[in-house]
């Protein structure tokens, strides 16, 4: 990556727990010594939720914490052009933390899981649905109204209605100059099945670098739609009566050539036996680390009877009703989609457990169970492992989680647990309004 000789500020981030973005301007006339050795940041950030409240976290967030700063290791190939800014002002690196701290930090983690794919000789490819709802509020307008009465840019239900994405073109152009400015493959936007409701995608890639353009797609969104005197909400339930908020993840798997490995002409639905085994690595492992997908108390809200989120860890055939849809009809296309994780999750978090699934199930040539046929909120099958029952033995799951301290870390599972637990209880005998105030405009 070439430095940019005008650099006045450039901004240097790492991607906290929450999939936000946290970093500060730094000089430009510094940063062959930051793109060297690095720069300085608090693990503390780990430990915070997105209005900044401080979550438990043994050691960092503790009476023995005294909140030093870790090494950050700045990655130079990732520099990004942020909209809204100045020339000189609008680069933008992507950090991850080194040494200890790296063993709980979401960028190290998925980096970590790729580098074992590559390895088993696995290059993993990905695209991201994100789902979210606009909103005519601001700010003042939030806080004036208590978070209820809200109004949705949109007053109707408009699954792919051409009248409102005709009605919202000036919001639809500003979000593609917006992507093709940071370097996203926006592969698609419309509307859904809410009022204010949209989903955009970020198109299949290398992960790490699709991990990357998911969540800058996420962080500004909600920076334009601030500038435009609104609010874009990832809530995966702001209101019991809207449909539940997913960031659905597709994975595919190449060959270290780039040869498709998902695809078999010559087995049942064209789905190679490496492919099957991925399937059965996701059904097996994901009940482990199901609290990444689910990872607020707002999130559980989403599992509810209606609201199109999976019910069970099953799989089918292009059935939107099972927890993994396999879809794609070439070599070129065919993939799993992962319907459980929820709008809140860290796109980071989200592909890192999901990919080691899959890879776990193709060392441990993991056979997936009955295919769901039909309806599988109806008549799911037999051997369908259903969801945890709530966020509390989630976390009781992954803290016993074998899978997750291998593939991802130990330290990780204690402090990613500690923060949930804590979150879980300062939300007890709260309410969803309470859950707006602490989520709505940055979770």
């Amino acid at each position: 990556m070439t430095i940019a000789s005008g650099d006045r500020f450039v901004t240097v981030a790492v991607v906290d727990t929450n999939g936000l973005l946290r970093g500060q301007k730094l000089a430009g006339e510094d940063l062959p010594g930051i793109l060297e050795n690095g720069v300085g940041m608090s693990p503390a950030q780990l430990a915070l939720d997105p209005t900044d409240i401080f979550l438990d976290m043994p050691g960092v967030i503790d009476d023995s914490a005294d909140f030093h700063d870790s090494q950050l290791a700045v990655d130079r190939a990732s520099r990004v052009t942020m909209p809204f800014e100045q020339p000189c002002d609008s680069g933008l690196y992507f950090a991850q933390f080194t040494g200890e701290a790296a063993e709980f930090c979401p960028r190290s983690l998925l980096a970590k899981v790729l580098a074992r794919g590559a390895d088993m000789g696995m290059q993993p490819r990905i695209g991201f649905e994100l789902e979210f709802t606009l909103f005519d509020e601001t700010p003042a307008s939030l806080a004036a109204k208590g978070f209820e009465d809200l109004t949705t840019a949109t007053p109707h239900a408009s699954h792919d209605l051409l009248i409102y994405q005709a009605f919202q073109s000036e919001f639809y152009g500003q979000v593609a100059d917006m992507a093709q400015t940071l370097g996203i493959r926006l592969g698609k936007m419309h509307e859904e099945i809410g009022g204010g409701f949209m989903e955009a995608c970020v198109g299949p890639g290398r992960a790490d670098a699709t991990a990357d353009q998911a969540v800058l797609l996420k962080n500004f969104l909600k920076v334009l739609a601030m500038r435009r005197g609104q609010t874009a909400c990832f809530m995966p339930r702001w209101s019991l009566e809207a449909d539940s908020q997913s960031s659905h993840l597709h994975l595919s798997l190449l060959d270290g050539e780039g040869v498709p490995l998902f695809w078999d002409a010559q087995r049942p639905d064209r789905m190679s036996d490496t492919f099957r085994h991925f399937i059965g690595g996701l059904q097996r492992f994901l009940p482990e680390v199901m609290l990444l997908f689910a990872p607020t108390v707002n999130s559980w809200r989403r599992f509810a009877p209606g609201t199109f989120a999976p019910p069970a860890f099953t799989w089918g055939i292009e059935n939107r009703t099972t927890c993994l849809r396999v879809v794609g009809h070439g070599p070129g296309s065919i993939r799993v989609e992962n319907r459980l994780p929820c709008a809140d999750g860290n796109p980071q978090l989200v592909a890192a457990a999901s990919i080691a699934a899959g890879l776990a199930g193709i060392a441990g040539r993991i056979e997936p169970g009955e295919q769901t046929v039909g309806n599988g909120y109806a008549a799911p099958p037999a051997d369908a492992v259903p969801l945890p029952d709530g966020m509390e033995a989630a976390i009781a799951t992954l803290e016993g989680s074998a899978f997750a301290r291998e593939w991802l870390s130990v330290r990780f599972v204690e402090t990613y647990c500690a923060t949930r637990r804590a979150q879980l209880a300062q939300f007890a005998g709260k309410t969803l309004i309470d859950e707006r105030r602490r989520f709505f405009e940055l979770g």
